[in-house]
């Protein structure tokens, strides 16, 4: 969750390091701080740390001012052991201050390592369980820094990203990872590491994605990688595609309604890639189409929002190709000996591809000889490093935490990938192919359509901004559009929110139903929507303020309901993309009008990477 950026080079380390704090406080945004080893070498290195948000860190230092130094390293904390405050801050050090390490992830066994460590006459400050890591590399350090990092490493249980440095070794930089996300940036007499690329890229696009159980030195002019064996290797340096301002907001106010700004573009640019003259192009997929044909069953695995999406994914599939889907919750599939073997087809979606969870999911899956193909947005990511087949959906940065542009992503590659199934199975006929790649097409300019009628929107969600409680609705191909709006308000504007299949609603959410609820009623034209009409009329009945999603051209409705949004018409399979970006802009709106923080909502951070 943590982020965490270090430089080493013939600069100045803070500003770079600032900075780049700024662009990952989307991973966490609890506390922070820098630990700078001064270029006027003084005996201990300079620690500023605070609770908050960077901007307190900012503060800080303009009130108590660092010297120059060109070695450091900093961190913004999502907080998992100990309170956010300024002492469980990283960066953390031992007991002489001669050694400060960041740390992203879980050490596990941090309670057993903290007691003996104590025995030896280790002195504790925070309730973390990294800084055990520091007091650690203390007790192994014999004048040789990675030598000593790598002797700590042996004894950590869980998952873990770190920066150290050492009075010592000024002019070193070591680097260690095992599960959590590190990169390293490749620059001219300036090496640079950090858990995402968005925190580098104003200063370097060429970047090693640190592989799992590898460790790297940096010094101003040379990147060494080594496995956690001694054992050098040759690491890849990849170039980033995406340009600075595509982690900048753009002239937008907040990064969340920039990125659903975007989402017609995204589309457009994954359809014109993926469709060539009628036909799908799955490429990196990892499977012949002789393989895709033998597919028998499916088994999704995903978290949050990538799980309401494998949701939609579960209709499209055994609708377009008649093949069985199940959808799990990557949090929950190890733990209930998950019945999968070599026939069994895994698809694991993520953003980040860093998910934890999502993670443990697919390795306890390839146990079981399962093949793994992910739908991923993040190049380079531990997911796609380890799926047999990986979908790229290539939607750019998203650093707004409240998924949109990724979600809609990872819809359009599941659209795909039915019709790719469907075709090779020989269950969607040609024909319906052709209309449906069609009508797949123009989901972009329907999304625009939408966008231009964002101020009638805006006026909709504020009038309903005071309702302390929200039930979202859907039938069918919907009702994963309903938990994912539902998941959306709850996220940026803490209005307790719950999303449901309709034709549940009498089976206990009725009793929620008053003047002082709102509901939001994804109504469009199917062959469930007069079900759906009849679950209005009862939510009508008993005084709930309804907000309907539905199909453009239908007045009818409105005799029903307080508010009506029109979404274009469209094929009824592909309703999913259309609707769920009302719902983006309702919990945005209201978000916005009850002076929420947007883009940063409390207790969440973008990437989970733990547990």
């Amino acid at each position: 969750m943590c982020g965490i950026i270090g430089y080493v080079g013939k600069g100045q380390a803070y500003p770079v390091l600032i900075g780049g704090l700024k662009r990952l406080e989307y991973r966490g945004y609890d506390s922070s701080g820098v630990g700078l080893i001064p270029s006027m070498l003084n005996g201990k290195i300079v620690l500023r740390k605070t609770d908050g948000k960077i901007a307190n860190l900012e503060k800080l230092v303009k009130s108590q001012p660092i010297p120059e130094s060109s070695l450091g390293i900093s961190h913004t904390r999502w907080a998992t052991h100990g309170a956010p405050n300024k002492v469980n801050a990283h960066p953390h050090s031992d007991n002489t201050g001669r050694i400060s390490i960041v740390h992203n992830g879980i050490i596990e066994n941090y309670e057993l390592l903290r007691d003996k460590l104590k025995k030896r006459g280790h002195k504790f400050k925070s309730e973390t369980d990294s800084e055990v890591v520091a007091h650690l590399i203390s007790e192994y350090y014999k004048n040789d820094l990675k030598a000593a990092v790598i002797r700590a490493i042996k004894d950590l249980k869980g998952a873990f990203a770190l920066g150290v440095i050492s009075l010592d070794h000024p002019d070193e930089l070591v680097a260690a990872r095992v599960g959590s996300p590190l990169i390293i940036g490749i620059g001219k007499s300036e090496n640079y590491i950090a858990s995402d690329v968005p925190a580098i890229l104003e200063h370097t696009k060429r970047v090693i994605y640190l592989k799992d159980e590898e460790l790297a030195v940096l010094t101003t002019d040379n990147v060494d990688v080594f496995k956690f064996n001694g054992q050098k290797v040759r690491p890849k340096i990849d170039r980033v595609t995406f340009k600075l301002d595509a982690v900048a907001k753009g002239g937008y106010a907040h990064f969340m309604l920039k990125e659903m700004h975007e989402q017609p573009d995204v589309l457009k640019q994954m359809l014109n890639a993926r469709i060539k003259k009628d036909a799908i192009s799955l490429e990196g997929i990892g499977l012949t189409d002789k393989q895709i044909k033998a597919i028998k069953n499916i088994t999704v695995v995903a978290c949050g929002t990538a799980y309401h999406a494998g949701m939609v994914g579960k209709y499209i599939i055994e609708s377009l190709a008649s093949v069985p889907v199940t959808v799990d919750a990557a949090s929950e599939f190890r733990y209930r000996n998950p019945i999968v073997d070599k026939n069994t087809l895994i698809l694991a979606i993520s953003q980040s591809g860093e998910t934890a969870d999502t993670l443990a999911a697919i390795r306890e899956a390839r146990k079981r000889g399962a093949k793994v193909i992910s739908i991923c947005n993040v190049i380079g990511s531990s997911l796609a490093r380890e799926s047999d087949g990986i979908l790229y959906t290539h939607a750019g940065p998203e650093i707004g935490v409240a998924s949109t542009k990724a979600y809609t992503a990872q819809l359009c590659m599941l659209y795909l990938l039915g019709i790719k199934l469907g075709a090779a199975k020989q269950h969607l006929k040609p024909a319906e192919m052709k209309r449906l790649i069609k009508d797949l097409k123009q989901v972009p300019k329907l999304y625009e359509k939408i966008l231009a009628n964002k101020n009638s929107i805006a006026r909709i969600a504020k009038a309903n901004s005071h309702f302390g409680c929200f039930l979202f609705l859907g039938r069918n191909i919907n009702f994963p559009t309903a938990l994912e709006g539902a998941l959306k308000l709850k996220e940026i504007s803490y209005i307790p929110a719950e999303g449901y299949a309709a034709g549940e609603m009498k089976h206990g959410p009725i009793a929620l139903i008053d003047e002082y609820r709102a509901v939001v009623c994804v109504a469009t034209q199917s062959d469930t929507y007069e079900k759906m009409i009849s679950n209005i009329q009862e939510i009508s009945s008993r005084k709930g303020n309804i907000i309907a999603i539905a199909t453009e051209g239908d007045k009818s409705i409105r005799k029903h309901v307080h508010h009506t949004i029109y979404v274009p018409k469209t094929n009824n399979l592909l309703t999913p993309l259309l609707t769920v970006l009302p719902m983006q802009m309702i919990a945005y709106y209201i978000s916005v009008k009850r002076g929420c923080d947007v883009d940063q909502p409390r207790n969440l951070a973008k990437s989970v990477t733990v547990e």
